[in-house]
């Protein structure tokens, strides 16, 4: 998995979509709303791992999951901590900066995180674990997309950049003209498309969230199913606020 863009919008407020590409018998539920670590969060469970790709939490803060880190890797027979656990880990933090300075990364499938902070205010950050070495650095408050490294070589990284240069260009991005990339880039390319499907892996679901002002909830789409649900995380007030 996946495909994810991210866009800031005014003050505190982005927009974060993801698709999820995965075997399709892999199943997972729609979002609700759990505790973890005395921390409200809400997020789909993956049901082999028990955690998750994508999830908001109660600390102000959006944790997105991606696979693979920079280049492609050669997969272990298991691992120590599976990546979905690593992620909900992350949603409860009460200061991720600290906590990702000391994390115990060992034996972690190599991953990619795209992490949105704002306790103090917005920020964004990218998390990358290549299997030895962490890198880890706040991003620019601009659009970004991110296509995971285990499905997609560079070249065609490449090209779905273009796609999203080409629709900036002649759409305003909101929240539901980034649901229309995301159904429709690469239209009939089920090679590498957005919208993906190779058989063995295909785009299984579509996650936005959204914050506005203190309105903060979750879009979620079974491709499959082809239902939609949408749930709210009431927030806590920001010192900013």
């Amino acid at each position: 998995m996946c495909t994810v863009t991210l866009i800031p919008k005014e003050g505190n407020d982005f927009v974060l979509t993801s698709n999820r590409d995965e075997a399709p018998d892999r199943g997972s539920s729609f979002p609700e709303i759990y505790i973890v670590d005395d921390t409200k969060v809400l997020f789909p469970k993956d049901e082999i791992s028990g955690g998750t790709w994508i999830g908001i939490s109660e600390q102000n803060r959006v944790v997105c999951l991606l696979n693979g880190g920079f280049e492609r890797h050669e997969r272990k027979v298991s691992y120590r901590l599976s990546r979905g656990v690593v992620a909900t880990d992350f949603m409860t933090f009460k200061d991720v900066e600290g906590e990702i300075s000391v994390f115990n990364f060992s034996n972690i499938e190599p991953f990619t995180m795209v992490i949105v902070d704002w306790n103090t205010h917005l920020k964004f950050f990218e998390l990358v674990w290549d299997g030895e070495t962490k890198h880890f650095k706040q991003l620019p408050l601009k659009e970004h997309i991110w296509s995971s490294t285990t499905l997609y070589t560079k070249a065609m990284k490449t090209e779905r950049q273009s796609w999203f240069e080409d629709f900036k260009t002649e759409h305003e991005l909101t929240a539901e003209t980034l649901l229309q990339f995301h159904k429709t880039a690469g239209q009939g390319n089920l090679d590498y498309g957005v919208i993906m499907d190779r058989g063995f892996v295909k785009t299984t679901s579509i996650t936005q969230i959204e914050k506005s002002n203190r309105q903060l909830g979750m879009r979620y789409k079974n491709l499959f199913k082809g239902e939609t649900s949408y749930k709210a995380l009431e927030l806590p007030q920001t010192v900013n606020e």
